[in-house]
């Protein structure tokens, strides 16, 4: 049986009705998820073999964090022009050789003999990884029901805080029984197989003309010039875009600087502080698919719903985590703080879902790299350094405590997103205009 939703297609823009089985939808999903989590453990099991590396190569801190550093600065850096690439060469094959790259890079790493090898490997990790986020969720969105959006981007978007607690967990514990090597050797031998089996289930050809990227309905390619200015054009999709960043710089405070607050408020050693902020990532991993499933339920019938959740989202990170960083150390606090951790990055299928339907399927890829720039930059990058400059000049705890204010920025984002979204969408030519009938279509 057939993937069926409501709704119109219009050449050039996102396909209501998928072409593909649902059982087939379901695994394209279960293998794009697979990589993630495989994209996300290369990137962190570098953490977990700190003290092997400084030991052995004697290496600085500094040395250390450069390593990790390259691979972020390398997605931030790639992101879009790989992406807007997959979007016209073909994202399936775009996948696969990503995925071959890191791999093999992660490969490179586990028999790299100082430290120089190990940077060139880790720059490889970055360049295979930039553009795989985007790319995958633009694949997964194409064989699915619009009406999963915000249900898919958030299940897909938590994998990375899951892939990141795998990678330093597994990886942990294979350098601990078989040496450090064998920790990047485990993970990119089993990215190279997930690659392979990518490449051998998931064909261009089976997605339908809206996944395969740069074409529309008509089979005819669009000329990207014209697409481009799309990810741009409208009030509702930059709110979308700036409300999502904002939302993600309090998420990555917290998980930058939960360790250490667990060590200098509740005397956690530092294996345990990291352990107890683990949970915490994934409580955040969690609220973004229950949030995504919410906002899909609840916007079957009214489109804007999915803002409204997102300003709910807004409002109950800022009151939570301002309510709980100010009680006294304790069950409570740490109970408030929790709930506050579950909506920090809820908004992040919402903001998906919402930038999926306010661009052109055929440069979904670019779109999703837009989205994943603008929450690096207002979010990734800022949110922990921020946080850092804020604790030298008042202490963690206030430093903490002025974070979730940034939350009343994001809300009043999606507020004006809100208020523009149903003008934008008629506009952009995303949906026909509306009549009493299609006020009841799901977007």
């Amino acid at each position: 049986m057939g993937v069926h939703t409501a709704g119109t297609a219009v050449p050039g823009t996102s396909h209501a009705t998928p072409a593909v089985s649902r059982g087939y939808a379901r695994l394209v999903f279960a293998l794009s998820f697979g990589l993630l989590l495989i994209d996300y453990m290369s990137r962190q099991v570098l953490n977990a073999v700190f003290p092997l590396l400084k030991a052995e190569w004697l290496l600085a801190d500094a040395q250390l964090g450069s390593l990790s550093g390259i691979v972020a600065l390398m997605v931030g850096v790639l992101t879009f022009p790989l992406s807007l690439l997959a979007d016209r060469w073909g994202r399936v094959r775009s996948l696969v050789v990503a995925a071959t790259v890191w791999s093999l890079a992660t490969l490179g790493c586990a028999v790299a003999a100082s430290y120089g090898q190990m940077f060139l490997g880790r720059f490889l990790v970055g360049v295979g990884e930039a553009a795989y986020g985007s790319v995958g969720i633009a694949v997964v969105l194409s064989v699915f029901p619009v009406t999963l959006r915000a249900t898919l981007s958030g299940a897909f978007i938590a994998g990375g805080a899951f892939g990141s607690v795998l990678g330093v967990s597994i990886g942990g514990v294979v350098a601990q029984h078989l040496g450090w090597r064998w920790a990047f050797g485990v993970i990119g031998i089993a990215g190279l197989v997930m690659a392979a089996v990518y490449g051998i289930v998931v064909k261009e050809k089976r997605l339908g003309p809206g996944a395969v990227g740069g074409s529309g309905s008509s089979g005819g390619r669009t000329p990207i010039r014209t697409l481009l200015p799309r990810l741009f054009c409208s009030v509702s999709v930059l709110c979308a875009y700036i409300g999502s960043g904002l939302q993600m710089f309090i998420a990555m405070a917290l998980l930058a600087w939960m360790p250490s607050f667990l060590n200098r408020y509740y005397a956690m050693p530092t294996a345990k502080a990291g352990v107890v902020a683990g949970a915490f990532a994934l409580i955040t991993g969690a609220g973004m698919i229950l949030c995504g499933f919410v906002t899909d339920r609840l916007s079957r019938r009214i489109r804007g719903r999915k803002w409204t959740v997102a300003i709910i989202c807004s409002l109950g990170t800022l009151v939570l985590l301002t309510a709980g960083f100010h009680l006294p150390v304790g069950p409570s606090q740490l109970l408030l703080i929790g709930a506050g951790t579950l909506l920090s990055n809820a908004t992040a299928g919402p903001a998906a879902a919402m930038v999926a339907n306010l661009t052109p399927a055929a440069v979904a890829a670019t779109a999703m790299a837009t989205l994943t720039l603008a929450n690096s930059l207002l979010g990734l990058a800022p949110g922990p350094a921020v946080t850092g400059m804020l604790a030298d000049r008042m202490g963690l705890l206030g430093a903490l405590r002025l974070v979730p204010f940034v939350a009343v920025l994001s809300g009043v984002a999606f507020v004006i997103g809100k208020l523009r979204y149903e003008h934008d969408l008629r506009r952009s030519a995303l949906l026909p205009a509306v009549t009493p009938t299609n006020q009841e279509l799901s977007t």
